[in-house]
């Protein structure tokens, strides 16, 4: 099986060029965040300009953080462009089931466009898969299999891989749950903590072509360094800026000994 150090080693040789349409609330901290891993960031937010540069893109980030009248139009022209190029596209449903506007903007790009990954939290992924009533309040590990099952049926309903994140990851491509049980709660202090991962996922997609593996790495990268981050920070302020510290400084072989990744069968 790859190991999440084989992709950092790529991402870090190949520096990746992600397109993110992404949340204006923490699009620095995204930057910043995909350059320490080893990336390119670009954002471009209006339509015609956001599919000219996925033009140039290794992967593409669609976040609705924070939607406004282009988003749609922006990320169906970005979507599309990828889709063409054949470079994965990572879907952040941020928000989805808090008003009408999100949920339209995120069932016209699933519609629209081939999602290469769906990163979300346990209530976004629910509400999108019409799970809602199960997995009100999944958030521990009492509740592993309610979060599974919600990660499965949402990569079935739109044939995609899908990644919940939570105190502990999942990844299903429909068939298969892998758990990743990495990750500080210091993490979610930090507004964008969720964006950020979409960004690192993207980037692991742009160079590792099996979606599951690209996921299930990125979200070990991630959980890693906010594991290393978190034991050297005084509290949210700190964290951040160690955080992004470490998505820089840890070395493969760091990552891959401290990796908890359950590939299941």
């Amino acid at each position: 099986m790859t190991s999440p150090g084989e992709v950092l080693e790529r991402v870090r040789r190949k520096r990746p060029l992600v397109h993110h349409i992404t949340n204006l609330v923490t699009m620095n901290l995204v930057a910043d965040a995909t350059i320490a891993a080893g990336g390119l960031p670009v954002m471009a937010f209006w339509p015609k300009d956001a599919a000219e540069v996925s033009s140039s893109a290794d992967a593409i980030v669609l976040n609705t953080g924070t939607p406004q009248r282009h988003t749609l139009p922006s990320m169906v022209a970005a979507g599309k462009v990828a889709n063409r190029k054949g470079v994965p596209v990572v879907l952040d449903p941020v928000g989805t089931g808090a008003s009408r506007f999100r949920d339209h903007i995120v069932q016209s790009v699933l519609r629209e466009v081939k999602v290469a990954v769906l990163r979300g939290n346990a209530a976004e992924v629910s509400h999108l898969a019409g799970e809602g009533a199960k997995v009100r309040g999944v958030t521990a590990a009492s509740n592993i299999a309610g979060v599974a099952h919600v990660a499965t049926a949402a990569a079935l309903r739109f044939q995609t891989t899908v990644g919940i994140t939570g105190p502990t990851d999942y990844v299903s491509d429909g068939n298969h749950v892998v758990l990743c049980r990495n990750g500080h709660e210091m993490m979610s202090l930090v507004s964008g903590s969720g964006c950020v991962t979409s960004a690192i996922i993207a980037l692991f997609a742009a160079v590792e072509p099996d979606a599951v593996i690209a996921t299930a790495c990125a979200l070990a990268y991630t959980g890693v360094s906010g594991e290393r981050a978190a034991a050297r920070s005084s509290g949210p302020g700190s964290f951040r800026a160690n955080w992004l510290d470490e998505l820089w400084q840890i070395t493969p072989g760091e990552l891959d000994q401290a990796a908890r990744i359950e590939w299941g069968e």
